[in-house]
C-alpha cells in the first residue's frame, strides 16, 4: 500500500485537482504515481510534465523514450515505472518478447536499439560516468548530439519518478510484467 495519502481525485479542487483534471483529459485516468506526486508537490508534477513535453517535441522517438525509461527503471529497481513504461512501450509497438529482453539486459536483435540500451544501462549503473568507448559506440550508432541531450533529460525525469515511487511504495496500477 502506498505510504502517502492521496485526496479524492474527483472532488479535489485545489492545485492538485487542477493537475488531475489535465492528466485525466490527456490520458483518460490519473496514474497512482502522478496522483501522489500532485497531492504533495503539484509544482514537481508540473515540472515533470513540462519536461516530458520537451522530450515529446525533441529528437527521440516515443519508442526511444520508453526504452530509456524501462532500462533506467529496471536498473533502479522501480517496479512501478517498469510496469508503466512497459505498458506505454507496447502502445508504441514494442513487442512483449523485446520488452523482456530489454528488462533482462539481453540483446534485442536491433543493433541501434541495443547500443542505446547498453549506453543507458551503463549510465544507470555508473552514476552517469561514460567511457570514451561508450561515447564512441553511441555516436557510431547514429545518435546525434541533440539526441544525447534528450537521452539525458529522459534519464533525469525517470530517475525522479523512480526515487519517488521507491519512497512512496506506490501501488502499481498497470499490468504486472513477466
Amino acid at each position: 500500500m502506498s505510504r502517502l495519502s492521496v485526496p479524492n481525485l474527483e472532488t479535489d479542487t485545489g492545485p492538485s485537482g487542477q493537475i488531475y483534471a489535465q492528466i485525466k483529459k490527456a490520458v483518460g485516468s490519473v496514474p497512482n504515481a502522478y496522483a501522489a506526486i500532485a497531492a504533495h508537490g503539484p509544482a514537481a508534477l508540473k515540472a515533470m510534465v513540462a519536461a516530458d513535453a520537451v522530450l515529446a517535441g525533441g529528437s527521440l522517438s516515443k519508442r526511444d523514450r520508453e526504452i530509456i525509461k524501462i532500462v533506467v527503471s529496471a536498473a533502479g529497481g522501480c517496479d512501478y515505472c517498469v510496469a508503466a513504461h512497459s505498458h506505454l512501450a507496447k502502445l508504441v509497438g514494442v513487442k512483449a518478447d523485446v520488452l523482456k529482453q530489454i528488462r533482462d539486459g539481453e540483446p534485442t536483435g536491433d543493433a541501434k536499439y541495443d547500443v542505446l540500451i547498453d549506453f543507458v544501462r551503463k549510465l544507470a549503473q555508473s552514476s552517469g560516468t561514460v567511457s570514451d568507448e561508450d561515447f564512441a559506440a553511441i555516436k557510431a550508432a547514429g545518435y546525434s548530439d541533440a539526441q544525447l541531450v534528450d537521452i539525458s533529460l529522459a534519464f533525469a525525469t525517470i530517475v525522479f519518478t523512480n526515487v519517488f515511487n521507491r519512497i512512496n511504495d506506490t501501488d502499481i496500477d498497470f499490468a504486472a510484467v513477466a
